[in-house]
């Protein structure tokens, strides 16, 4: 029996109850109970605290309306008892054979054991990365590649329907700085101010030069300064623009959406977006600009869309980029925004209710902090290739993809972390990532050396026989599966699937070392160690399915 057939089953108690009159609430006034697993195993499998959580609204106490339970809870299949413990918690034990079920139906679930359809029917925008096309990815932007795309994975697997999305600032100053820095490094010239150095500028430039002496053009450094300028920038931003895709893509992060600022401008999306809040009257003329009244939506000032000047602000884009997605069928978009964004949520937020939106739900902000690489004890601050970043090439070229993704994505995106090259290339237990690939390759292990000693899932399953203390310890936390899933999606925490597979891990591995999946010597094979087969397997289908969530490969092999 799982936590979630479990609660399933408390909930339809209290709605018979309810219907015969012994709980004094409407059926619309239960919610679903939450069962979770005790922290003390002594008080039993699961623990729920539904019993001080309706108490006041059915007019009685905690421990009276759990007393009124224990029976019904008893009565239910696979239970074998329920006590009341302290103000009304329902300590609830079930019996070996129910437990155990749970191996034999995560088997058969497979790759689907921990999905469900909690966002099912939501359409959710998910952007992140969006660097400039002006250089690699860095490590900045590799957080937010390796966070993004294993919360799109997540929010997915709870049927979410999930569009990747990319934004190119391909439009502004910072454009014009790379055409410039270009031309400067085909010219022989220093870097220009604001310009960007790095071997990567080099190696575009010679490029560009080649691809447009091979179209039969001339060498673009012999044209005139604005006309070369031109040439750079635009050959220039396409090199860039496939690079970073090709970077992205062998880090297993895949967009559905490559979206370009610069179509906002071409399109007359902006001037579509100032029209539609002109329509909503929260735009107004004023000082020779126009302006959003975001204070009327809690923003601290307003915000300038058009400049005195005639030139459309960087927040007009942004009002445009949420309008396009909107109406593209997005039901929440989600931004995954850097620590130097922290300033943009207020008018950001404005702008979302000034459409008629709601903030937190139609839209969505999660800020990331920073990210240092150490090595050998000292920070890592320099790309060879980059010149002045350390770069996501720089970090799987040290530790890999999978090593990379896994600690990019096992801590909180609101915590600062420091990735210690050392540990993630070592093969210890204190390197989490191989931690929990080597359990995974541990039960495939097992199954393999299973089978030389005739030890089949073929022979049946009797749940019963999973009757040792550390069966039911691992059992307890392959059943949490699916709730850590759910709230992952629902809070937008990755990690929250990272650390929960170190500690199955964990539980698996203080398994592996107090039972048998193979017989002793000449010992007979018993319906003991096909269980744990079973067992053993389960395990290894929720290690790859959690790990798949993150994108990191399940090893046969270690």
């Amino acid at each position: 029996m799982t936590p979630e057939e479990l609660a399933a089953a408390i909930h339809t108690i209290l709605e018979e109850a309810s219907a015969e009159g012994s709980l004094a609430l409407s059926a619309a006034e239960i919610p679903e109970p939450r069962v979770e697993r005790p922290r003390n195993r002594d008080h039993g499998d699961w623990s729920t605290n539904v019993a001080m959580q309706l108490a006041k609204k059915a007019g009685t106490k905690p421990r009276d309306l759990a007393e009124l339970l224990v029976p019904r809870l008893e009565a239910l299949d696979g239970v074998a008892s329920v006590e009341v413990a302290g103000p009304g918690f329902l300590n609830i034990r079930l019996d070996a054979a129910s437990a155990g079920e749970l191996a034999r139906s995560i088997v058969e679930a497979g790759e689907a054991y921990g999905r469900n359809d909690s966002l099912s029917g939501q359409h959710i925008n998910l952007e992140y990365v969006s660097a400039n096309p002006t250089g690699p990815v860095h490590l900045g932007g590799a957080r937010w590649a390796a966070v993004g795309d294993s919360l799109a994975r997540i929010l997915a697997a709870c049927g979410a329907t999930i569009t990747r999305e990319y934004y190119f600032n391909d439009h502004g100053t910072q454009i014009d700085h790379f055409a410039q820095s270009l031309l400067a490094s085909a010219r022989g010239q220093e870097t220009p101010e604001n310009g960007y150095g790095g071997a990567y500028i080099g190696e575009i430039t010679q490029q560009v030069i080649a691809d447009e002496l091979a179209a039969g053009r001339p060498d673009p450094t012999t044209l005139p300064d604005a006309e070369a300028a031109e040439v750079f920038r635009a050959r220039g931003v396409d090199l860039m623009f496939a690079a970073v895709k090709a970077e992205l893509h062998a880090f297993r992060s895949d967009f559905d959406v490559f979206f370009h600022e610069d179509s906002l401008h071409t399109s007359g999306a902006v001037e579509r977006a100032i029209a539609r809040l002109r329509e909503r009257g929260v735009i107004e003329e004023r000082d020779g600009a126009t302006w959003l009244r975001t204070t009327d939506f809690g923003d601290d000032k307003d915000r300038v869309l058009i400049k005195s000047d005639g030139n459309t602000s960087y927040f007009a884009a942004d009002l445009a980029y949420y309008l396009d997605k909107r109406e593209r069928g997005t039901d929440c978009a989600i931004f995954l925004f850097g620590a130097d964004h922290h300033g943009y949520i207020g008018r950001m937020m404005a702008m979302c209710a000034a459409f008629g939106d709601e903030p937190g739900v139609n839209m969505q902000i999660v800020i990331g902090q920073f990210v240092n690489l150490v090595k050998d004890g000292q920070p890592v601050r320099m790309s060879k290739r980059a010149g002045t970043i350390v770069t996501l090439g720089d970090l799987v070229d040290a530790v890999g993809v999978d090593a990379a993704r896994y600690a990019l994505a096992r801590s909180s995106m609101d915590s600062a972390i420091d990735i210690d090259l050392d540990l993630l290339a070592s093969t210890s237990s204190e390197n989490p990532v191989y931690y929990v690939q080597y359990a995974h390759a541990r039960t495939r292990n097992v199954a393999r050396n299973a089978a030389e000693h005739g030890v089949s899932r073929s022979a049946g399953f009797l749940p019963a026989a999973l009757d040792d203390p550390a069966d039911s310890a691992l059992l307890g936390v392959l059943a949490q599966f699916p709730a850590i899933v759910a709230q992952a999606a629902q809070l937008r925490e990755q990690h929250r699937v990272a650390r929960y597979l170190e500690q199955l891990a964990a539980a698996y591995h203080a398994w592996y070392g107090a039972t048998r999946v193979t017989p002793r010597g000449d010992d007979a094979v018993n319906s003991g160690h096909v269980a744990r087969l079973w067992l053993n397997d389960a395990v290894g289908q929720v290690l790859a399915n959690g790990l798949g969530l993150l994108g990191v490969t399940a090893p046969e092999r270690m």
